[in-house]
């Protein structure tokens, strides 16, 4: 492998026997579109003598290297297939997409593995949160399916098992802002404000665990703001267990951010060392048929005994 490059993104060394355009180059020999080849040049991914070639319209001959995304595969199979989607019940942890050239998987590199170049995401969840996230295998499912998305036409709903007794069901209507602040938590970047974006939340709890203090909490988000419902909770004085930012101090959601809070603290500050949020149902009409999916994962169970292991964890601590 190439040194400073990892996977998904691998330098490869190709060659042109004849002078030719270089997008025409990729186009014929890897299988891109012309937007495609043209945007990847742009962006200095393809090297003569190790340096770019930042022209879209210039010619290459003979040896030259170039820099593209190789999915990789760890064996995630989805859960929910048809001919125009698929539906992955993500793992806490998994990224959506990379962060950068050095993340070396994320749930895109399964769907692209598994179903091709233009198969591709429709939505979001945190690399935290755990549960459903759908896929479109082609270009034309895509569009359609983030419309549908954008006409609010997509009922999710997630489990949350939060702090305290959340003691009776909430429509929580706060508008929330992305917005830089003067705070060193700048990079929190959600909160709750008047001038924020319209936002709405539906929770309805579901049990109370007395000897944790906690309680867990179906909730079906009306709009798709980023933290939207980690930041209602927040807001209603339930943070989610786990939430490394919403519910903590400016000087430890600072360290968590910048990779300098243990996984001894976060369990001592939040309870669980992973965001107890799941992504449980996906309700939609698409191509005049109706879809109910269901994750297959018991998050009950799971969070409860996550956080049963934490208890036993602090006290062997102390």
């Amino acid at each position: 492998m190439i040194k400073g490059f990892y996977l998904p993104f691998v330098k490869k060394k190709f060659i042109a026997k004849e002078k030719q355009r270089a997008f025409l180059y990729l186009m014929k020999e890897l299988g891109y579109t012309q937007k495609e080849a043209q945007r990847l040049i742009a962006k200095g991914r393809l090297l003569v003598d190790g340096e770019p070639l930042t022209k879209a319209g210039a010619d290459i001959e003979g040896e030259f290297e170039f820099i593209y995304f190789e999915p990789i595969t760890k064996g995630l199979r989805p859960a929910f297939e048809t001919e125009e989607f698929v539906v992955f019940d993500k793992p806490s942890g998994v990224l959506i997409h990379p962060q950068n050239r050095n993340t070396p998987y994320s749930l895109i590199d399964e769907l692209k593995y598994q179903f091709g170049r233009d198969a591709n995401i429709a939505h979001r969840i945190d690399q935290e949160t755990s549960g459903l996230v759908l896929c479109a295998k082609n270009k034309a499912s895509e569009r359609d399916i983030k419309m549908m998305f954008q006409e609010r036409d997509m009922q999710k709903k997630y489990l949350a098992l939060v702090h305290g007794h959340f003691k009776k069901d909430l429509c929580v209507e706060a508008p929330l802002l992305r917005a830089a602040d003067e705070s060193a938590i700048v990079r929190m970047v959600v909160k709750v404000h008047e001038s924020g974006k319209v936002s709405k939340t539906d929770f309805k709890a579901l049990h109370y665990f007395s000897d944790l203090d906690m309680t867990l909490v179906e909730c079906k988000p009306h709009t798709g703001r980023q933290h939207q419902i980690r930041v209602h909770l927040f807001h209603v004085k339930h943070p989610i267990v786990g939430d490394p930012i919403y519910g903590q101090n400016e000087e430890d959601v600072v360290r968590f951010l910048d990779r300098e809070l243990s996984k001894e603290e976060r369990i001592k500050n939040t309870g669980s060392p992973r965001l107890l949020l799941h992504a449980s149902e996906l309700e939609f009409e698409l191509y005049d048929k109706k879809y109910h999916i269901q994750s297959s994962v018991n998050f009950k169970v799971l969070a409860l005994d996550i956080c049963k292991d934490c208890i036993v964890f602090n006290q062997l601590c102390e």
